[in-house]
Parts: C-alpha cells; sequence; structure tokens
C-alpha cells in the first residue's frame, strides 16, 4: 500500500512529507524544489493490544509507545503540479504518473491563500485556495482521460464486435489503474451507461467515466496546510462548505516537523498526535517561542498538529482499512515468543480465510480454523474480522 502526497508547488507539500516520514528531503521556498519523486515510511497510530496480554509488545516493524502502536505504511512524494500537468506543463505527465502506483492521495493545499496558481509565494489572503482543490481535481481527471483516450476507439470496437461484458472488459483493460468488476459496475450505473454500447459513448460520457473511475481507483483528501496563519482557519470552514463531499483536515505540517526534530534531540517527549508534548532539555530563547507558539496557537486550537490525523484519516477514512495482529498462540506470541510481533493492514470486511493468506499463502491453502484471542473463540473461515483483533490461525502442517 502506497500513500501518494500531492499538490501544487510551494503549499508545504515537502515540509508534510519530511513531518510524516523525516526523510532527508529538500524544503525550500521555491516552485519545484521537488523533481524526482520521494520516497519514505510514515506510520498510522493505532490502540496496540498489548495491554489485552500484559506485556510489551515487540514490533519487526514500527514502534509502540504507551499503547499507542506506529504501523509503517510507505509514501511517494511527487513534485508540485501546475495547471496543465495533464498537457505535459512543468513535467506534469512524468509527476502524474509517478502518482499512479498510489492507493491514496494527500492533496497538501497553502489554506492560508499564501500560495498563487505558479506555485509562488504570495500575501496570505490573496489567493482562493478552493481553486487549488478544483485545479488537482480537475488534473487527475483529465489524466485519468488521457489514459483512458490512448486504447479507446481501438478497444470500444473490439468490445462491440465481440459482444464482450462490458464491465468485466473494462475493468480487465483499466485494472492497472485499480479497478475491479464492482466498481465498474457501480460507475455505470451511477452515469446511467449500463446498456449503452461503449462505442456510442460521447466525449462528455467518457470523461464522467475518467472522473469517477478516478474518485474510485485515488481516492483523496485535503491537508489544509498552515493553518496557524491568520485567515486560514476562515477559510477552512468555507472549503468543508463548498466541497462537502472532500474530506478537510487542517494541519500545521511545519510544526509537527519542528515537534519530531525536537524530539529527536532530546529537548521534548512528544507523541505524534498527541495534545500535548513535555520539555525535557535546555532550550534558548529561540527554540523557547517556537514551541510556545507551537503549543499556544495549534495544538490548544487544534488537539494537535493534524499530521497524524491526515495519514490516520487516509487509511481507516479514505481507503477503509482495519488493523489486524497475527499470531502463533494464544498468549500473542510468534513462534519465538515475541509479543504482537505484526501489525497488518487490511481492507475493511476481510475474512478470517482472507486474512490467512495475507500472512502467509501456506496458511490460507492449509486453512483450518482461526481463533478470535481475545474471546478465546473459534471463528468460522467466513467471520469478518475487527479493528484490532488479535488472530491466530490453525492450518494442516
Amino acid at each position: 500500500m502506497i500513500i501518494g502526497v500531492v499538490g501544487k508547488a510551494n503549499v508545504g507539500k515537502s515540509t508534510f512529507f519530511k513531518a510524516c516520514t523525516l526523510a532527508d528531503v529538500e524544503i525550500a521556498n521555491y516552485p519545484f524544489a521537488t523533481i524526482k519523486p520521494n520516497t519514505g515510511v510514515g506510520f498510522v497510530k493505532v490502540d496496540c493490544a498489548d495491554k489485552h496480554f500484559g506485556k510489551k509488545c515487540n514490533p519487526r516493524i514500527g514502534y509502540c509507545v504507551d499503547g499507542k502502536r506506529f504501523v509503517a505504511v510507505e509514501m511517494i512524494d511527487v513534485a508540485g503540479l501546475v495547471p496543465g500537468a495533464h498537457e505535459g506543463k512543468g513535467m506534469g505527465l512524468e509527476f502524474l504518473n509517478d502518482l499512479n502506483q498510489a492507493d491514496a492521495l494527500i492533496h497538501v493545499v497553502d489554506v492560508s491563500g499564501g500560495t498563487n496558481y505558479k506555485g509562488e509565494p504570495v500575501t496570505p489572503g490573496t489567493h482562493n485556495p478552493s481553486d487549488d482543490v478544483k485545479f488537482l481535481e480537475e488534473e487527475l481527471d483529465y489524466w485519468y482521460l488521457s489514459i483512458l483516450k490512448k486504447v479507446w476507439e481501438k478497444f470500444s470496437r473490439a468490445v462491440s464486435q465481440t459482444n464482450q461484458d462490458v464491465e468485466k472488459a473494462l475493468h480487465k483493460q483499466f485494472s492497472g489503474l485499480g479497478s475491479s468488476e464492482d466498481m465498474i459496475a457501480e460507475i455505470l450505473g451511477k452515469i446511467g451507461l449500463k446498456e449503452k454500447k461503449l462505442v456510442a459513448w460521447s466525449e462528455e460520457e467518457l470523461f464522467s467515466f475518467a472522473e469517477e473511475l478516478r474518485k474510485k481507483t485515488k481516492p483523496m483528501l485535503v491537508a489544509a496546510n498552515k493553518i496557524d496563519v491568520p485567515g486560514a482557519y476562515e477559510n477552512f470552514e468555507r472549503l468543508k462548505k463548498e466541497f462537502p463531499d472532500t474530506l478537510f483536515v487542517p494541519c500545521s505540517a511545519e510544526s509537527e516537523l519542528a515537534l519530531k526534530e525536537a524530539a529527536k534531540h532530546k529537548m521534548i517527549k512528544y507523541l505524534p498526535g498527541e495534545k500535548e508534548f513535555e520539555i525535557t532539555g535546555n532550550l534558548n530563547e529561540k527554540q523557547s517561542r517556537a514551541l510556545d507558539f507551537i503549543k499556544k496557537n495549534i495544538i490548544e486550537k487544534y488537539g494537535s498538529t493534524g499530521v497524524q490525523e491526515v495519514l490516520d484519516s487516509a487509511l481507516f477514512e479514505l481507503l477503509k482499512y482495519i488493523y489486524v495482529f497475527p499470531v502463533s498462540t494464544g498468549k500473542g506470541e510468534d513462534q519465538h515468543g515475541n509479543i504482537l510481533p505484526d501489525c497488518l493492514l487490511v481492507p475493511e470486511g476481510i475474512t478470517a480465510h482472507e486474512f490467512a493468506y495475507r500472512v502467509h499463502t501456506d496458511f490460507g491453502d492449509k486453512f483450518i480454523r482461526a481463533i478470535d484471542v481475545k474471546t478465546k473463540m473459534t471463528v468460522s473461515k467466513d467471520h469478518e474480522l475487527k479493528p484490532g483483533d488479535v488472530i491466530e490461525i490453525v492450518s494442516d502442517k
């Protein structure tokens, strides 16, 4: 699973990415500070199940602090996009193609209105951030349309001439975008094209299909960045009303990065997403003022810097994933005695048998039953798992 970080140039996108991953990326106050895509690992935050066993867990990947488990998620940050990116402007096609591997997108927007359409700094409040939301959605939609149009004439004619099932044909042709047959059927029903031959689709209908396919295969939320700048909160509230179907999360990437860097240098004790931090080291006057500003203007007002909430929302609200702990024994251990070494992120609605395949192919092939370790109850192969379940898979060895 990969989360893509996207947006216009100079909106704090690379700062947001570094705040999530602490990766060594270039951060600069000019367009196209990022040229090649950056990759890194962020962490979603969940409640650990180790308290159920009365022992501290031993994560193989990620970490756990005070009962909060941080589970690794791969992230990619591409260069800032400009209007006309789908036409190749600003190396747009290259950057858009970098996003093709992403399962969900975080659109970082300068909600203060301090970055113009070219990605240049302007006086906060002089640019309308709603234009940025529209611009990116349109660029992605036209990007999808360009992918469809490359093959559409030949493909649609072949489907019609051979009387292929339209839903299956569309899924097979565009499975690389992350489609499924059920998804295709839902889209066709929504836009009223379920019974219409592909060769008879108009340009507008093809665009509608591209738009809906993009929404389904690249779900996107907006990280309303620079929320601490005067006027940003009013813009944030207005955006939520203007785009009721879009998920907006207020954040200050710069503040989150400052807190993580301070914690890294043992100046403070800080857990991402928490409502407070504790000063543990000696600070100079400038550092004290900066931390005091973050505390009063961001954390006390919004509950956190918002960066952790953005990443968590991408996984659990956009993608509808849950987290499950696979174990080898009823004591919550693996074969080496490690407590809850793994925590897997899996789709909502996954069954015990499907989960067994996620753990290991052999467990799925030789599946006998699964045990809900918390309740000590045996569950069937069709039992749907819940967030935070601890599951022991019993297989025919």
